[in-house]
């Protein structure tokens, strides 16, 4: 099952909705650097309803830390980044399980020296009217964490 990797996500009612999302599809969720909000806060717990027993969190007190992670597993898994400044659409990524999904903070998205060092596997989610600069990170990690498990499963 792909993993879904948050970088010092800073809205509560965002990482609740998407701790929703890998309790649902069984995606193992990690939390990296300063949180916005502390894990306790009302509004990230309503959001994510009474679904965080069913949720695998991982937290992660650096970007280093979480690398090391990363690079203790057997294999290490891919690292795929998902940004508005990605050049590849996420639609042309082919998916492995063991993949990580990793996503930028609301206001600032990922930090540039990641998306330099990952920069063959950066995608993104395209917006095609050009009216806003972004999605609301829940939605993005949504629509590609589906698309991972479409791809996956074969539906």
């Amino acid at each position: 099952m792909p993993h879904v990797a948050l970088w010092e996500p800073e809205i509560p009612p965002n990482t609740g909705n998407i701790a929703r999302l890998c309790a649902a599809t069984g995606a193992a969720l990690h939390l990296i650097g300063r949180l916005g909000f502390q894990l306790d806060d009302r509004s990230l717990l309503r959001a994510g309803l009474d679904y965080w027993s069913a949720v695998d969190i991982i937290r992660h007190a650096s970007l280093a830390e979480w690398e090391a992670w990363v690079e203790r597993q057997a294999p290490p898994p891919r690292i795929l980044c998902f940004s508005t400044r990605g050049d590849k659409l996420y639609t042309a990524c082919a998916f492995q399980h063991d993949d990580v999904l990793l996503f930028g903070n609301e206001s600032f998205g990922l930090p540039q020296e990641v998306l330099q060092q990952h920069a063959e596997r950066t995608f993104s989610v395209p917006m095609p009217t050009g009216k806003v600069r972004s999605l609301n990170l829940a939605s993005a990690v949504g629509i590609v964490l589906y698309e991972a498990l479409r791809q996956l499963h074969h539906w």
